[in-house]
């Protein structure tokens, strides 16, 4: 079978209801990545631009503000050229904003000294899951973070 009979299925089942949005979004993204090849419009193999757009989060513990200014630009500028980066942009920008939503809460909560084991917990969660992430990306795997809040879909 050919890749496009491949999206057929695929978009024939997501319409039965018999696999989720998810679901469908992930085995897309599998069936459009098989073979690895690399994407002339973003300069390298689109897998590993997908790695590095999750691990450029790292950027903000080097200087602040930076992980959150690269993995957007990473978005933006290509989200138009593949609809994995589109997808992998969307789900990381959802979980920036939704660990800022939950530092600020822990924060505010560090004045009933509760908020230092939220905030420890909260940065063990980030480094995880941005390395799970990752290694997901480069497999050529969507995965959503867990924990984060919808903002973009």
């Amino acid at each position: 079978m050919d890749k496009y009979e491949d999206l057929r299925i695929l978009e024939e089942l997501r319409s039965k209801g018999a696999i989720s949005e998810e679901e469908f979004q992930r085995e897309k993204a599998k069936i459009l990545n098989s073979g690895n090849q690399r994407n002339s419009s973003l300069g390298m193999d689109e897998n590993t631009y997908l790695t590095l757009m999750h691990l450029s989060q790292f950027g903000g513990f080097i200087v602040p503000g930076l992980g959150f200014i690269i993995p957007i630009v990473m978005w933006l500028v290509n989200a138009d050229k593949s609809e994995a980066v589109n997808m992998h942009g969307k789900n990381i920008a959802n979980f920036m904003l939704s660990m800022l939503i939950y530092v600020v809460v822990s924060a505010i909560l560090c004045l009933l000294l509760v908020g230092f084991v939220l905030l420890a917990a909260l940065a063990v969660i980030e480094i995880v899951f941005i390395i799970l992430a990752a290694v997901k990306a480069n497999r050529g795997e969507y995965w959503p973070y867990p924990i984060t809040i919808r903002f973009f879909s």
